[in-house]
């Protein structure tokens, strides 16, 4: 199954209650899995309103060969699509990963109000990282920003797949080596 099929009318994260953060990044959790088991960085993201999850994303840039489809994105797409406005007032993103600029982009233009994040990014995030977006004055949108939610959890995830990624193109080398 690709990523970005994932966000169905069907799908069982949506409606899910939450009652706290770290039910919320468990659930991006869910969703960074799915991107992991379809060969795609494990970024998964939720859009919570009212309590309840409204929005669901799992990165895709490959196999929807869509380089904009970012856990973040498709998230913010799918709660758009299900709210029938783009402007995603008094909702929450949950994202197991950092912002890159481009999601930190979507999220101020469809006015998202918090972003959750799990583990910070050193080399594209731009809500502490590399860059501290959200806080540039030019920007006509508040977001409050929290870090660090199920940061062990999110940054586990990562670090399997980059292992795996690196062990595969490891073997890879070795296989043109000895022209197996």
């Amino acid at each position: 199954m690709m990523a970005d099929q994932i966000n169905t009318a069907t799908h069982p994260l949506i409606g899910t209650i939450i009652s706290s953060d770290d039910d919320a990044m468990r659930c991006a959790l869910v969703l960074a899995r799915v991107a992991f088991d379809a060969g795609e960085v494990p970024v998964g993201a939720v859009i919570v309103a009212d309590n309840k999850i409204i929005g669901v994303g799992a990165n895709a840039p490959i196999t929807s060969l869509d380089p904009t489809c970012h856990a973040e994105v498709v998230a913010i797409r799918d709660a758009a699509k299900r709210l029938g406005n783009y402007r995603l007032n008094d909702t929450t993103l949950y994202v197991t990963v950092e912002p890159c600029s481009m999601c930190a982009g979507a999220i101020v233009h469809s006015r998202v109000g918090r972003l959750v994040y799990g583990t910070t990014e050193p080399k594209a995030g731009v809500a502490l990282s590399a860059e501290q977006f959200f806080e540039k004055p030019f920007l006509n949108r508040i977001v409050l920003v929290d870090g660090g939610i199920l940061a062990d959890e999110c940054s586990s995830i990562m670090t399997e797949f980059f292992a795996l990624r690196r062990a595969g193109k490891k073997r890879l080398k070795e296989q043109l080596k000895t022209g197996d």
